[in-house]
């Protein structure tokens, strides 16, 4: 027979366990809000920097080996700040099932009685 604390009990478990995923979301969200906002930043510097070097450029040598040092830092600075902002992804989905996996042992034990 089914009590009414345990179905009380339940909600209240599962309340918390949203309330807890959806903290956990937001925080991890913002995290890379911000990690996005630190590449937009860096990128506009390196491109206005970039700008800067070519139209001081007094020959086509000097011109291109300013292409060159952009496209290098350009790409070393893409590569390694989507590397860490797909770690941030995996941290959010992680985290955002995380506190499901104990509402999911306690349900399945229950569902197999």
């Amino acid at each position: 027979m089914i009590k009414l604390e345990d179905i009380q009990q339940y909600g209240k478990e599962h309340l918390e366990t949203v309330v807890a995923s959806a903290t956990s979301v937001q925080s991890n969200l913002q995290a890379i809000a911000t990690a996005y906002g630190d590449y937009t930043k860096k990128s506009f510097e390196e491109t206005r920097s970039f700008v800067e070097k070519l139209s001081g450029a007094k020959s086509l040598d000097k011109a291109i080996e300013a292409q060159t040092e952009f496209a290098k830092s350009a790409y070393e600075t893409f590569v390694a700040d989507s590397q860490k902002i797909a770690g941030l992804y995996t941290d959010l989905a992680k985290q955002t099932y995380k506190p499901l996996e104990g509402l999911i042992a306690k349900i399945t034990p229950a569902a197999a009685a």
